[in-house]
């Protein structure tokens, strides 16, 4: 009977590790496939025409529709540059130049990937249509209060995330030497 219950518990313990491992490679990934700058993360394999068993994975769990690795890069950011989750109770600021792309767009979304711009206002921030500061850097101020500059409108309540995605780019390829992404840094929360 003691052979019965330790070979049970030792099946149990084998299908929770090996499930769990499952669970976190094909979600957060940054030991499996996701390439990690700062606080943003991308898959760069999802449009490969032979992507790795865990990009498969993550593309088959999240069954969205991806660019491929000639149109462009989708990076996504769940915190901030000092790693606060994001949340719509408080204020952001993005800093910094983007890699070399021919067009970018910044969204914010919901945990379910639903946008969540304000109503009446654009649904994404787009590079042909900022103000840039003197050196070509960005300032874009994300947040559900009236902030100067560039400004991305939230609406409602609870954790959300901003994806960048940079279309017609060279980032990851070896053709461009501007890995640099822009910062995070967190503003005045309510």
């Amino acid at each position: 009977m003691r052979f019965v219950f330790y070979l049970l518990l030792m099946i149990a313990v084998a299908l929770g590790v090996g499930f769990g491992l499952s669970y976190y490679a094909l979600t957060d990934g940054r030991l499996f496939g996701v390439a990690q700058v700062g606080p943003w993360a991308a898959w760069p394999d999802v449009g490969a025409n032979a992507p790795n068993p865990y990009t498969r994975g993550h593309l088959a769990r999240t069954a969205a529709f991806e660019l491929g690795q000639s149109e462009g890069l989708q990076f996504t950011a769940t915190s901030d540059s000092d790693g606060q989750p994001l949340t719509r109770d408080c204020s952001y600021r993005i800093l910094g130049k983007t890699p070399l792309a021919t067009f970018w767009t910044l969204v914010a979304q919901d945990e379910a990937g639903l946008n969540i711009a304000a109503p009446d206002v654009a649904a994404a921030i787009r590079s042909s249509a900022i103000a840039r500061a003197e050196d070509g850097s960005i300032i874009i101020n994300v947040g559900t209060d009236l902030l100067p500059l560039n400004w991305l409108e939230l609406s409602g309540e609870g954790p959300f995330k901003l994806v960048l995605t940079l279309y017609d780019t060279a980032a990851f390829s070896g053709f461009s030497s501007d890995a640099s992404m822009p910062s995070i840094i967190r503003g005045a929360c309510v």
